[in-house]
């Protein structure tokens, strides 16, 4: 499990002071670019290695409105992986444990010049099977 702390931006809001629903993709992702560095991976070094990771699919529950100023956490772990894609499960939260969404996010790993599937790199899998 990782965790990420979130500010709440004004520009994250809407006119009421209530995160706008896109913002939590915003969020998570932040999160898992996060939980890379975390691990060592530095996105430009899979750029000129012609990886990307992508979102193929994002499912989201709206749970309760996170507000302007609010400090929240986002909990990330990989629930599944597979030779090209990981599952994570997302939650945004405060310090309470209140949550105010969670997503499944399917990610993808791709040759960005071919823009087709390609395996994980093995830093990143061996991380992820517990540094073995």
């Amino acid at each position: 499990m990782f965790r990420w702390p979130i500010s709440v931006y004004y520009e994250d809001t809407d006119a009421g002071g209530i995160v706008y629903h896109s913002n939590y993709l915003n969020f998570f992702e932040r999160a898992r670019t996060e939980w890379l560095k975390a691990i060592g991976v530095k996105q430009t070094e899979l750029l000129a290695d012609d990886i990307v990771f992508v979102v193929k699919k994002a499912e989201l529950d709206f749970c309760r409105p996170a507000k302007f100023e609010q400090e929240l956490i986002v909990e990330s772990a990989v629930i599944e992986m597979k030779k090209v894609s990981l599952v994570f499960k997302q939650r945004l939260i405060d310090e309470q444990g209140v949550t105010y969404c969670e997503g499944k996010i399917l990610v993808a790993c791709i040759s960005l010049s071919r823009m087709r599937p390609r395996a994980i790199p093995q830093n990143i899998v061996q991380e992820l099977n517990g540094g073995s």
